[in-house]
């Protein structure tokens, strides 16, 4: 959420930034915000003056009463009694500016950094790297909706059976791997010094407006109706939580967590072949990375994060690339996303299998996430999260690129974490 001082002090340059989103109602939100700011300070302030003199007439008829001065204290009990009932009207009147300041708010997302390119859609990012090179594949190569029915390591039908579709069963080997990229992955994360976390699966309705899936996102997570609880989308929300409400020393800066969970993802609206298979699901497994710095070292964390995916993809020997969102594809709560995709040979298609985002003050507003630095001063810390790896669509690319005429090879830096070299 951005800060108010922020839209009254740089508004030309927030509604030139939300422009990259192609938000259509950006500068009226952004108006509507600082008038109703303005409204809310105003009352705030008479209410204050009010209070005051009603404290102060409260005071004066005691001496009235010790003067013996009937009248002119009876005169102001009735001035401090109206001004009760003016109190309580106007008390009313700022929590409902309030409340209306905050849902505007919660409808402006962040604003893009100057950097982010302007765009549409997809087609407007910007390709800043590109690693390996796709491998030729055998004649007759499969994509891996056909290799895991060949090789009996993931069962769709099952999935459905039990639960409904886009919840795949994993089976022998494909179980294997699936616990071995977990495994690889939080390895990587500790040896870059993140401190692993479990955290729950589920979330209340505090957790998912602190990170700003609620009420952007709400369509696309189960809810448990009788609890008021979210199965979470990613472990950026439980964790990224952990330090709502929290005053951090700078000494303890930054914090590094990383965590294995299930993601669950409705994923309404999604259909057709893009969506096969192992390409989208309703749940699948993730190990996410999260940080939380001063606002001066953002920036360079952002690429340290960058740096740590590419190197995950390159030890799985993946090709890949790294995409600068353009505006009008990034998350309502970016102000810069790097997305990172692998090249699937047998689809012959670039798969997404990490974003990476710097959301700046906006989720630490949000959440009151502050720190205190060494002149005694505090103010918001800068949160970001990404991907070390999703599974899915990892999984998709190893299968599909290692594949052979006897079997799938099992990249070698997997290998002592699935105890086997090959799927055949």
């Amino acid at each position: 959420m951005l800060q108010v001082q922020v839209l009254r002090d740089d508004t030309k340059r927030v509604i030139e930034g939300l422009a990259k989103r192609n938000l259509k109602d950006a500068e009226e939100l952004v108006n509507q915000a600082i008038e109703n700011d303005k409204q809310r300070r105003k009352t705030q302030l008479d209410l204050d003056e009010l209070k005051a003199k009603s404290n102060a007439n409260s005071k004066k008829i005691g001496e009235l009463i010790k003067d013996k001065k009937t009248d002119e204290a009876n005169d102001l009990k009735n001035q401090v009694t109206q001004a009760k009932d003016q109190i309580k009207t106007w008390e009313e009147n700022l929590l409902a500016f309030e409340k209306k300041l905050q849902d505007i708010l919660y409808k402006i997302p962040n604003v893009p950094h100057e950097k982010v390119p302007a765009g549409k859609s997809p087609e407007d990012n910007k390709n800043v790297h590109q690693h390996g090179t796709p491998p030729t594949l055998y004649a007759g190569a499969l994509p891996h909706w056909e290799l895991i029915k060949k090789y009996d390591i993931i069962d769709f039908d099952l999935g459905v059976k039990i639960s409904s579709a886009g919840f795949p069963v994993y089976k022998g080997k494909g179980a294997k791997l699936q616990r071995a990229l977990i495994n690889f992955f939080l390895a990587e994360a500790e040896k870059a010094e993140y401190i692993e976390i479990q955290p729950p699966i589920v979330v209340n309705e505090a957790s998912g407006y602190g990170t700003g899936q609620l009420p952007d996102k709400e369509g696309q997570m189960y809810f448990v109706n009788e609890d008021g609880l979210y199965l979470i989308p990613t472990a950026e929300v439980p964790i990224t939580n952990l330090y709502r409400d929290v005053i951090l020393n700078e000494e303890n800066l930054p914090v590094k967590n990383a965590g294995y969970t299930p993601c669950f993802r409705r994923e309404a609206g999604s259909w057709g072949a893009h969506v096969r298979g192992l390409n989208r699901l309703h749940q699948f497994d993730k190990v996410e990375v999260v940080q939380i710095t001063q606002p001066e070292n953002s920036y360079q964390v952002l690429d340290e994060m960058c740096d740590h995916v590419q190197g995950l993809l390159e030890k799985l020997e993946l090709p890949y690339r790294k995409l600068l969102l353009c505006g009008g594809d990034m998350g309502f709560n970016s102000a810069m996303t790097y997305d990172f995709e692998v090249f699937s040979a047998a689809q012959q298609r670039w798969l997404e299998v990490s974003s990476v985002s710097n959301f700046e003050t906006f989720q630490a507003n949000r959440l009151k996430l502050r720190y205190k630095n060494r002149e005694g001063k505090t103010q918001l810390l800068h949160t970001l999260n990404g991907s070390a790896l999703a599974l899915p669509r990892i999984v998709a690319a190893i299968l599909e690129n290692n594949q052979t005429e006897v079997g799938i090879k099992i990249p070698e830096a997997l290998r002592k974490y699935t105890g086997f070299d090959w799927i055949n």
